[in-house]
């Protein structure tokens, strides 16, 4: 293989940040929104099961002012599974709360996304949909401050 086939399949290959934020995306979708995708995906791959679904706790830390000394704050519970679909591809997923279906399907989808053949489908057909939901909800809360803001302002007297 030259270095133009190296750069070729590098161009290729999605970046760390970008499988990052893809299972960013899939912790923070519904277990109905995978489960929808899951029963429409047309080509269902074989999964095997490599670890989990298991539960536990994890700890979270905190910081005073957001930048003060690090302190234990408390335990979420954590849930986590890794696959492998028929083409050889392990997928992990990782999610808040006790869902073990959600946090499979995350898993099934991560390997899919991983995989070329797939990963526009999963963009289009998964990730895309949460998105979205994510952003309307985002956009909803950030109007609904807007509406509460208070904006003070001094009025300074020509006495100083």
């Amino acid at each position: 293989m030259t270095r133009k086939d190296d750069l070729k399949a590098e161009a290729r290959s999605p970046s760390t940040s970008d499988r990052r934020d893809a299972m960013a995306v899939l912790a923070r979708a519904t277990a109905e929104e995978l489960q929808a995708a899951w029963d429409a995906w047309s080509d269902k791959p074989g999964v095997e099961t490599v670890r989990g679904p298991e539960t536990g706790l994890v700890m979270v830390r905190g910081r005073i002012g957001g930048g003060g000394a690090p302190f234990n704050f408390g335990e979420a519970t954590v849930t986590r599974a890794t696959v492998r679909i028929s083409t050889g591809t392990v997928g992990h997923a990782y999610a808040l709360g006790t869902d073990r279906r959600k946090v499979r399907h995350g898993a099934v989808f991560d390997a899919l996304w991983q995989d070329e053949a797939t990963r526009a489908h999963v963009e289009s057909g998964v990730l895309d949909p949460v998105r979205g939901r994510l952003q309307a909800r985002s956009r909803r809360r950030a109007e609904e401050t807007a509406a509460t803001r208070v904006d003070f302002f001094t009025m300074v007297r020509g006495e100083d």
